[in-house]
């Protein structure tokens, strides 16, 4: 298990036994509370072994805290290559992907999981008429659609309904029956893009928005419906790069060169760099997106890691403003 210390030189597992009372309840993923150098102090349950290579005394766990199990096996591995990306301990890394459990939240009657995706019903994004305008545009769509894995630098037209052009590919992906995870670098891009994941799926019932504006109890809900399997799109800030959503096939980021985008807490990991790590761990698609072109995406064509998705020179100044 992982446990929360603040050293650097124990930033690594610790094996634990488990007492036979908690047998069931202590699930991997799981939060607990063990015994470590005389102090109790929280953890996760990142395995459970029949044995143990230790060979000294091993200790019981003290507690369960919860048998929710809120660090998935993907995310603890994310987790892993940011802190090791970023100099940082692995414990650093979960206080910034898994939000503070609120009790009442966990214990709430769980609502009904929304019907399965039916690709004949699903929204026709094929040939969307706003990613037709892009040289690779709608053969992304159709890549998301398949369930492919396309990989992307996107640079948005003038003008263009950005926000839409998400909702749709997530859409694309969602039809294919796969996750996606959605980054924007504040409180108001986050409004539009939910409004516009609203009118393009028709409803709430398949997506949640998390930011860190929202109250602990409501962060918590939303970060649960993800983990439990009830929303497979989830769209917010920096930190929802992190969200537990299940068989993840997209994860995008709008305005990758804004500052926001960099947390300012230890270890200080970009979202961008986040985002392209569990694109390649994942292997899922990526798509990284702005009106201007970041240097780190410019980089992602160069190196043939990404596509470009651009519109011919006649469309853009079609587009652009005249001055």
């Amino acid at each position: 298990m992982n446990v929360d210390v603040p050293l650097a030189h124990l930033d690594r597992l610790f094996d634990y036994l488990v007492p036979a009372r908690y047998e069931r309840t202590a699930g991997v993923g799981c939060r607990v509370r063990v015994r470590f150098a005389g102090q109790l102090v929280d953890g996760f349950i990142l395995d459970r072994v029949e044995s143990s290579t230790h060979q000294g005394k091993l200790h019981f766990l003290e507690r369960v805290v919860s048998p929710e199990p809120v660090l998935s096996p993907e995310i603890a591995t994310l987790a892993r290559e940011v802190a090791d990306r970023y100099a940082g301990t692995l414990a650093d890394v979960l206080r910034l992907a898994i939000p503070p459990r609120h009790a009442r939240v966990e214990k709430a009657a769980r609502p009904p999981a929304p019907a399965a995706v039916d690709p004949a019903a699903a929204p026709i994004v094929d040939a969307v008429p706003g990613w037709g305008r892009y040289r690779f545009g709608a053969a992304l769509i159709r890549a998301l659609r398949d369930g492919r894995a396309p990989r992307a630098v996107w640079s948005a037209l003038p003008g263009e309904d950005w926000p839409a052009r998400l909702a749709e590919a997530a859409a694309a992906t969602h039809a294919g029956g796969r996750g996606t995870v959605l980054v924007v670098a504040d409180a108001r891009d986050l409004d539009r893009l939910d409004v516009a994941v609203t009118a393009v799926l028709g409803s709430h019932d398949h997506h949640v928005a998390l930011s860190a504006a929202l109250g602990p109890a409501e962060r918590y809900r939303r970060f649960l419906a993800a983990s439990r399997g009830g929303a497979s799109i989830v769209l917010g800030t920096r930190a929802t790069v992190f969200a537990p959503v299940r068989d993840i096939g997209l994860v995008a980021i709008w305005d990758d060169g804004d500052d926001l985008h960099a947390e300012p807490r230890a270890p200080y990991p970009h979202g961008r760099a986040v985002l392209l790590a569990r694109a390649e761990l994942a292997g899922c698609a990526a798509l990284i997106g702005g009106f201007t072109r970041s240097t780190e995406g410019q980089q992602l064509i160069e190196t043939g890691w990404a596509t470009e998705v651009v519109a011919d020179r006649e469309t853009v100044r079609a587009s652009a403003p005249r001055v």
